[in-house]
């Protein structure tokens, strides 16, 4: 028989996901809880088991496509009954196979098929136009009439792929040819160039044929990140103060402390200390652990600490996030800080993971350069760059010339409800902490 497997609820105020992969296709043998399709939602992607054993009918998403909970992902025919629309019919027969019959949307009131509502009469109305918000967000953007484009997806779904060769709809009336002749002077129109490519339906701008060497659809995480740090640049007011900071003292200390924490196979890195230092400025600057609730125009001072960590992954970039950092020894906070690392380039962290952190910090290590501004992980109101430790002779106080490990730390406020001062006195309690580290291992008593 036909199972209909629909978007299951896979996490709270989670309302649609994107699909990022599918492991099988139309055709395949499944068994019950194989891999099936992998799902984004917000920064995590969801590796969805089968619910049935069977075979494959009909997939009813594409890459790319945005499902609602509830929404339908697969059909799989499972033993018993007869198969779903799209499945093999098997050979051997000497009757004709049955005619195609196309497939009702999910969507569809009863009664009403893939194509056309039927009318009174026998005659049919238009038809209904089966497509992904993700496509019709594209299409209005290329200023493309659905009903113009045949879809070629199950049930004759529109896809991303239709809307390529799919005419625009003419927004103003061409201009009346004139046969005067050219005002002299008046520069005289040449035909376009043969090999350059058409513009977009948008208004895109244009790009000679031979120099496009590849086009990268924004999808998965990446239109995560785009979409977040759009509307982070948009609504924030940011502005960056940068504080340089000795960590002379604190080189030597953790090379004391990486002998002995690395025997438990944890690499102590300095984030756990430059963690540590962040809590304590917060405690001392409450303001800025915080996230923005615009809608309500309030800020919300948070009284837990949950540090989030940016890192590198694959597809992207990622913000796992250590919970109440506050209560964590450095080796702690090291041993947690590389397993979320670990876990997120295996793309293996969870929605919980990667969402509630109070306050970030973002690091290139040994890359860091010696600044950066970074953007604020919206709707929190304050983000830490960590750049890269260089020896160098400074001047010091008592008149001398030494040697130095010196590091820049920049960090981004939201002006609307962070003032300078606070930002100035923020960065001068984690510099005080990280030029004497062992101040840290105090304030933890």
């Amino acid at each position: 028989m036909a199972f209909e497997f629909r978007l299951p609820d896979i996490g709270e105020g989670v309302a649609e996901g994107e699909v990022v992969q599918w492991f099988v296709k139309e055709g395949d043998a499944i068994r019950e809880d194989e891999p099936l399709v992998s799902v984004l939602t917000d920064k995590a992607n969801v590796e969805i088991p089968s619910p049935k054993s069977g075979r494959i009918a009909t997939l009813h998403a594409k890459v790319g496509d945005k499902v609602k909970v509830g929404g339908l992902l697969v059909t799989i025919d499972t033993p018993g009954g007869p198969p779903g629309p799209g499945a093999p019919i098997p050979s051997g027969g000497t009757s004709a196979p049955p005619a195609a019959v196309p497939r009702p949307s999910s969507t569809s009131p009863p009664g009403e098929g893939a194509g056309a509502r039927a009318l009174p009469g026998g005659s049919s109305g238009p038809a209904r136009l089966l497509a992904s918000p993700y496509v019709r967000r594209l299409a209005a953007e290329r200023g493309i009439d659905l009903s113009t484009v045949k879809g070629s997806g199950p049930a004759g779904r529109i896809t991303e792929a239709d809307l390529a060769d799919a005419p625009a709809e003419k927004t103003a009336p061409s201009a009346p040819l004139s046969s005067a002749a050219p005002t002299p002077g008046a520069p005289v129109p040449t035909p376009r160039t043969t090999g350059t490519a058409a513009p977009t339906a948008s208004g895109g701008p244009f790009f000679p044929a031979a120099e496009v060497r590849e086009r990268i659809p924004i999808r998965g995480i990446r239109r995560v990140i785009f979409d977040h740090m759009t509307e982070s640049t948009h609504r924030a007011a940011h502005f960056t103060y940068v504080e340089e900071v000795d960590v002379s003292e604190l080189v030597r200390l953790r090379d004391r402390m990486a002998k002995h924490v690395e025997k438990q196979g944890t690499r102590l890195s300095f984030l756990p200390f430059i963690v540590k230092a962040v809590v304590a400025g917060l405690k001392a600057h409450p303001r800025l652990n915080a996230t923005m609730d615009d809608a309500h125009e309030e800020l919300v001072v948070r009284s837990a600490y949950h540090i989030g960590i940016a890192a590198a992954a694959p597809e992207g970039l990622i913000v796992p996030v250590v919970r109440n950092a506050e209560q964590k020894s450095v080796s702690q906070l090291a041993r947690e800080i590389q397993e979320l690392a670990e876990r997120g380039k295996a793309g293996k962290l969870g929605r919980a993971e990667l969402t509630g952190s109070t306050f970030t910090v973002t690091s290139l290590g040994a890359l860091g350069g010696l600044l950066a501004t970074p953007i604020l992980n919206y709707p929190e109101v304050g983000i830490l760059g960590v750049h890269k430790i260089q020896r160098r002779p400074v001047y010091r106080a008592d008149g001398t010339i030494g040697p130095a490990d010196i590091m820049n730390l920049s960090v981004s406020l939201d002006h609307r409800v962070v003032d300078g001062i606070d930002g100035a006195q923020f960065l001068a309690t984690v510099k005080a902490y990280l030029e004497d580290p062992h101040q840290l291992f105090a304030e933890l008593a």
